[in-house]
């Protein structure tokens, strides 16, 4: 019956109890319950082999201490070992019995039992702690993982020798990011253990940019409806990767589910709980898990373990040397142990029966220290805390302070050996205890994948965009489904990566075509080698060789009257000058320098200065010729110095502020990588941008006033009127300069200065044709008209100044 007490399966007496509660049936089965009948007892079935070698090697450690000098001599260890049947039922039950003496009757220190080894799963574990906990009573689990029980203030009284489930499962997430699987599938148990260990994960996997397509529990006590439709929601699945957070009941139940189904080519991740169960190796399931990856605790070698479990014939042969029961046969006394091959006697892979090895002698290390230390007055637990020694295989075991010991696993994969049996390879191994970075690490084993494969699955919702290429997410979509975007100018992703961002590439680099990789900036200056650059070097210089042209012919027929009445001295002067302006225009093209930046604008602004202070004395010459009152034998004696010093006196005002701008200010060479993103603009920084316009001005107040003073004179009597020709060439002058401003504002990079050289050219070319034109025409052309009596005209005057 439910209230029926409970009796332990294998018991020993001696001077301390240590209290033992295993899974030792796997298998339940509970009637429906009604009010009107009373309850069947509660079944456990279906024998756990592995379950049971851990039993047997919690005897095996209680005789080596019992056999030894120097743990607890003289002291003698008993235990009493109960089915918890991997349910919290009767896990309750087992506790109590514990608890309470075989005869059902409380011992005098209230408790039958010092310590307690077990359970195997969180959920009884828990349900046992909350009752032994009350009579502070320790309890050491060898494979209840949840994170849960870490919690001090909630159970006080809790240790175990294996790692808690809050450094698995960020394990487990940092192996799957390592393969590079950002989508997978995740089932769990329906317990403590399950639900806690899944919440850890899904937590760390979102802290590693991992999703998790669906997350389903089963349990093994629950419907076949539900198992049923879980693989169902595995199957629809897209994700490669399955992580099973499952305990062993659920494991069997969801395989025998997947074998119905037929559900194959997944790549299972698993949980230390079932990765390296020996059973589920065998070839029922190989075909379905080979290949799978898991992290398990550290393999070890117990000294002695199989010889003792060899003594259990019956068990390991099924057979029995008493009257047979029907479906049980007889022993014949002539099987070999050694030819046993189950998970009874297999102590190749003692991980968990380690940890079971590991719980004994921490109590009885705990025993020694009380027996040791006298009525200090400590418990049991407070022992259990200091504990800190090392077993014979070299093992240090000792418990933090919320009674963990500390977490290192071992990367455990499915693979085949020579034979054709699954074995479990150590492919890599993760210690909590490293930093971060160095937590996690890998073998030099090659890997069986899934189904057998070399070649590593691929899970994930999108795959990596291209290089050139970055993630954007998918509204309504988890974040590792993404579709591709390409970079924009000046940024880059040269990888197949997972960036959600492209990279900036450096100032002064831009992005290539493919937007892979930064690549030098185009460098834009105004060059010789490009067309514009190349015609406007030949217009400059076609330019300056037609003014010596015209000074060539002007120096020819210098002795001629109309030569003479152009003031010879002024005409060479202005040519001169004209020359300079056209070969100003040269220092703009071509590579910006230091030298070069300061030559631009001083150069051009000294030769239009001279140029101009010519032609406005040459104006004023002519407007006081036809004005003066005095003989005209007598004013080219007062205009010639005049004519000087005006010239040199406006120039020297322009070479005076371009000697102020250069020593204060000057211009330099400038990248400019503002105004045009994917290039840099090679260009002269005016350094003082007054001074600039200072200069210009100079030139526009010069060019106006010699405008006026031509406009003026521009009707005065005469067959050869220069005023009129000086009044067209200011009109050409002001409106290319006026049009230069705000072309020169507007242009950008190289276009600037192709707009000042064309204004340079442009008023030049305008200044050469309008004043000297006419004069040539008449020079090579129309000699008969290059007398002093025509162009005196009707106007006697001499115009020979």
């Amino acid at each position: 019956m439910y209230g029926s007490p409970e009796v332990s399966l294998l018991s020993k007496e001696g001077d301390f109890i240590i209290g033992g509660a295993f899974s030792i049936y796997s298998q339940t089965s509970v009637s429906s319950l009604s009010a009107f009948e009373t309850p069947e007892p509660f079944k456990c079935s279906r024998i756990n082999l592995r379950e049971f070698r851990f039993v047997q090697t919690m005897m095996f450690a209680i005789e080596e201490i019992n056999n030894s000098s120097e743990l607890l001599p003289d002291v003698s260890v008993g235990y009493r070992i109960f089915d918890s049947c991997g349910s919290t039922l009767p896990s309750t039950r087992a506790a109590m019995g514990l608890m309470n003496g075989e005869e059902n009757t409380w011992s005098k220190n209230c408790s039958s039992v010092h310590a307690v080894i077990g359970a195997s799963e969180s959920s009884s574990t828990i349900a046992m702690q909350q009752i032994s906990g009350v009579f502070q009573i320790p309890m050491i689990s060898h494979f209840a993982t949840c994170a849960c029980l870490s919690n001090r203030k909630e159970y006080p009284f809790f240790f175990r020798t294996i790692p808690s489930d809050y450094y698995q499962s960020r394990a487990l997430a940092k192996l799957v990011k390592h393969f590079g699987w950002t989508w997978v599938g995740a089932v769990r148990s329906d317990n403590d253990y399950g639900n806690n260990g899944m919440a850890t994960f899904i937590e760390a996997a979102n802290q590693e940019g991992i999703c998790v397509e669906y997350s389903e529990a089963i349990s093994r006590t629950g419907s076949r409806e539900n198992v049923e439709r879980v693989v169902r929601v595995i199957r629809r699945g897209t994700a490669s990767v399955l992580v099973a957070f499952l305990a062993q009941g659920e494991m069997d139940v969801l395989l025998d589910e997947v074998l119905t189904q037929n559900l194959t080519g997944l790549q299972w991740v698993g949980s230390e709980s079932w990765i390296t169960a020996n059973y589920l190796a065998k070839k029922r399931y190989a075909g379905i898990l080979t290949g799978s990856l898991g992290f398990a605790i550290r393999k070890a070698k117990i000294s002695g373990l199989l010889d003792f479990l060899l003594k259990f014939w019956e068990t390991t042969f099924g057979c029995s040397f008493g009257s047979s029961t029907p479906g049980t046969k007889s022993c014949s006394g002539f099987e070999r142990l050694q030819d046993a091959n189950n998970a009874f006697t297999d102590v190749s892979e003692l991980r968990i029966s380690n940890c079971v090895y590991k719980a004994v002698y921490a109590v009885a290390h705990a025993l020694h220290s009380l027996l040791k230390c006298g009525p200090s007055g400590d418990s049991v637990a407070e022992q259990l805390q200091k504990v800190n020694f090392t077993l014979q295989s070299g093992e240090q075991v000792y418990f933090d302070d919320n009674g963990d010991p500390a977490a290192t696993y071992e990367l455990v994969n499915w693979q085949r050996n020579h034979a054709g049996d699954v074995v479990f390879m150590t492919v890599g191994k993760y210690d909590a205890s490293q930093p971060n970075w160095n937590q996690f690490t890998m073998n030099k084993v090659k890997i069986t994948w899934a189904a057998e494969s070399w070649e590593k699955p691929l899970s994930v919702c999108s795959e990596n965009c291209l290089p050139g290429f970055r993630q954007a997410i998918m509204k309504g979509k988890p974040i590792c489904c993404f579709s591709c975007v390409p970079c924009a100018g000046g940024e880059i992703s040269n990888t197949n990566s997972e960036q959600q961002n492209c990279s900036q590439c450096p100032s002064e680099y831009w992005s290539n075509v493919n937007h892979s990789k930064c690549v030098p900036k185009v460098i834009e200056f105004l060059s010789y080698g490009e067309t514009m650059g190349a015609l406007l070097t030949a217009f400059s210089l076609c330019g300056a060789s037609l003014t010596l042209v015209v000074l060539c012919v002007f120096f020819r027929f210098r002795h001629t009257p109309l030569v003479k009445a152009s003031n010879s001295e002024l005409s060479f002067l202005l040519l001169f000058s004209l020359t300079l302006c056209f070969l100003c225009s040269l220092a703009f093209i071509g590579q910006p320098t230091a030298w070069s930046c300061m030559l631009r604008h001083t150069a051009c602004g000294v030769a239009f200065a001279l140029c101009i202070s010519c032609i406005l004395a040459k104006t004023i010459t002519v407007v006081m010729a036809f004005k003066a009152k005095r003989p005209a034998n007598m004013f080219p004696q007062c205009s010639a110095p005049l004519q000087r010093t005006s010239v040199i006196g406006c120039t020297l005002i322009q070479v005076f502020i371009c000697v102020i701008w250069l020593a204060f200010a000057p211009p330099f060479p400038h990248k400019n990588i503002v105004y045009a993103n994917e290039k840099i603009i090679l260009q002269c920084f005016l350094g003082s941008p007054l001074a600039f316009w200072v200069v210009m001005a100079y030139i526009g107040f010069l060019a106006l006033l010699c405008f006026i003073l031509a406009f003026l004179g521009r009707k005065l009597p005469d067959n050869f009127n220069e005023a009129k020709f000086i009044t067209f060439s200011m009109l050409i002058f002001s409106a290319v300069w006026l049009t230069f401003i705000p072309a020169y504002v507007s242009s950008p990079g190289k276009f600037t200065v192709a707009v000042e050289i064309f204004a340079i050219l442009a008023s030049s070319f305008g200044l050469l044709f309008c004043i000297f034109a006419p004069k040539c025409y008449i020079l090579l052309l129309k000699p008969e008209r290059n007398t002093k009596k025509h162009l005196m005209g009707r106007n006697q005057k001499s115009y020979e100044y």
